[in-house]
């Protein structure tokens, strides 16, 4: 089971605003997004989606569900969530560590799983069950937010992979644990 990270973050390091706002990934003054990266090709390789409560309660403001509807969802919540009756049926919710997500996950089937969100990404990362890590600055500063990375019980080693710059000032960097 692979557990990849694929998000951005600002220059200073920041996923979202303070309460919890992307409107600096694409609004008046944002970046210019002129392609998906590669958000496609990463999206065709996962199967299963695991994120955060709060990453869940910010897709639901979305116009549309950010997901395929085939996509499994798997939505973490150390407290009771009952999902909303319109969401696809690939839609559930998970508790536990995250080795025993993982772990689960495997038992159904499950292969590559992308992880995202704050919370979610951090806690992943503790456990050291990251295999891949893709991250995109974004060229704006925000000063202060949802931070992407958090504190550690002990240093996480990561070795760069590659480094792409694209229009807009957007550059995208990847990297893999050392084994």
């Amino acid at each position: 089971m692979r557990a990849s990270v694929f998000c951005a973050t600002s220059l200073d390091g920041f996923i979202a605003r303070p309460d919890g706002g992307l409107d600096w990934l694409t609004g008046e003054g944002g970046a210019e997004i002129v392609d998906d990266h590669g958000y496609e090709a990463f999206m065709a390789s996962v199967d299963v989606v695991v994120i955060g409560r709060a990453t869940y309660e910010t897709v639901l403001t979305f116009d549309k569900w950010a997901y395929a509807p085939d996509m499994a969802v798997r939505v973490l919540s150390t407290r009771p969530l009952t999902l909303r009756d319109d969401l696809p049926t690939s839609v559930e919710t998970m508790s536990g560590p995250p080795a025993d997500i993982l772990a689960a996950l495997e038992r159904q089937g499950f292969q590559h799983a992308y992880i995202d969100g704050g919370k979610t990404i951090q806690g992943f990362l503790e456990a050291g069950l990251i295999d891949r890590m893709t991250v995109t600055r974004i060229p704006r500063l925000l000063g202060s937010g949802i931070p992407l990375f958090g504190r550690l019980s002990h240093d996480l080693h990561f070795r760069h992979v590659a480094t792409h710059t694209y229009a807009g000032g957007l550059v995208q960097s990847v990297y893999e644990p050392f084994a």
